[in-house]
């Protein structure tokens, strides 16, 4: 489902002041914090992954998965931060690798929900080889690719999504590379699931989200967000506030052309899921892959992975 926004994009105005109590106490009762770590978040005040991890663990309570049984992978970088922040499993792995960890991690146990985290440097700079093969083999692993379109973590360098004309410390005169476009990227690849979001828009972050997690097979959320330390200019709230859009209601998400067009318009990104297809995952090729050698695939059953799980925490 596609959720709506209001005619100017912008947030609607509550009509009765939000007060810290009540606002602590709804989060209590609602079970959010039971994943969040005691870690708490080093990102700067009003940078938009803030919404991102209240998004992710909102949607594990809403899922009901099980602090053990859900793993968040991240590569290098200000997003890559995320497994400090969540009660689960967590890898925080090398630059760029966050996917072919992530398929590790599934591919040894199917039990497990596996969500990769990284930014737009991480996933199609050092990371872009990666990405291709995760989508093709249809890895049941949910990538939430948090694009800022700057380098954050290393104090404002161009990203492969950076704006032509972008200023930055290391582009003086401008940016005088064409952008990446992601989604149209991985409608390309073979990606079975491709949504699109914005963390200016928490409810529709959190149920985007939500669908990119129940969905059997590689998901791909991009999450649009303001850097609001090294970029005044560009990706800005005010600016996103504007110009995104939500998917035309006549949209098919199973009609990949149609996605594509609607990835043409990176001027007025369009939030929703542009495309949703079920086809066999990797794990169920290697199943099959076994089964053809003779073997037997009862020792990767979701039960006995779940199983043999708590024998090892026991020990």
């Amino acid at each position: 489902m596609n959720a709506p926004l209001s005619p100017t994009g912008r947030l609607p105005r509550t009509a009765q002041p939000v007060y810290l109590d009540d606002k602590l106490r709804q989060i209590e009762e609602s079970g959010r914090l039971g994943y969040r770590s005691k870690t708490l978040p080093t990102w700067c005040p009003g940078c938009g992954y803030f919404a991102i991890v209240d998004g992710l663990t909102s949607a594990l309570r809403q899922l009901d998965i099980p602090n053990e049984d859900a793993v968040v992978v991240s590569g290098i970088g200000c997003s890559s931060r995320f497994p400090f922040f969540v009660n689960t499993y967590g890898m925080h792995t090398l630059h760029g690798r966050a996917l072919p960890c992530a398929t590790g991690v599934k591919t040894a146990n199917e039990a497990l929900t596996v969500v990769a985290v990284g930014g737009d440097g991480d996933g199609f700079a050092i990371g872009g080889g990666h990405v291709p093969h995760a989508a093709r083999r249809n890895v049941d692993i949910t990538y939430l690719l948090l694009d800022n379109a700057i380098y954050g973590l290393t104090k404002g360098q161009t990203s492969p999504t950076s704006a032509l004309g972008f200023k930055t410390p290391t582009s003086p005169y401008e940016n005088a590379d064409q952008p990446l476009n992601p989604l149209l990227m991985l409608l390309s690849y073979g990606a079975s699931w491709v949504g699109q979001t914005y963390a200016g828009r928490p409810d529709h972050l959190k149920r985007m989200i939500v669908e990119a997690m129940q969905h059997r097979g590689f998901s791909y959320l991009h999450i649009l967000s303001p850097c609001v330390t090294f970029d005044k200019t560009d990706r800005t709230y005010q600016n996103l506030d504007l110009q995104v859009r939500e998917l035309p209601a006549s949209h098919d998400p199973s009609d990949k052309l149609a996605a594509m067009r609607e990835a043409l318009r990176p001027d007025h990104p369009a939030l929703g899921v542009f495309y949703s297809e079920q086809r066999h995952t990797l794990g169920d090729a290697l199943d099959g892959l076994v089964e053809k050698a003779g073997g037997s695939n009862a020792a990767r059953e979701p039960a006995a992975l779940k199983q043999a799980g708590k024998k090892a925490r026991r020990r």
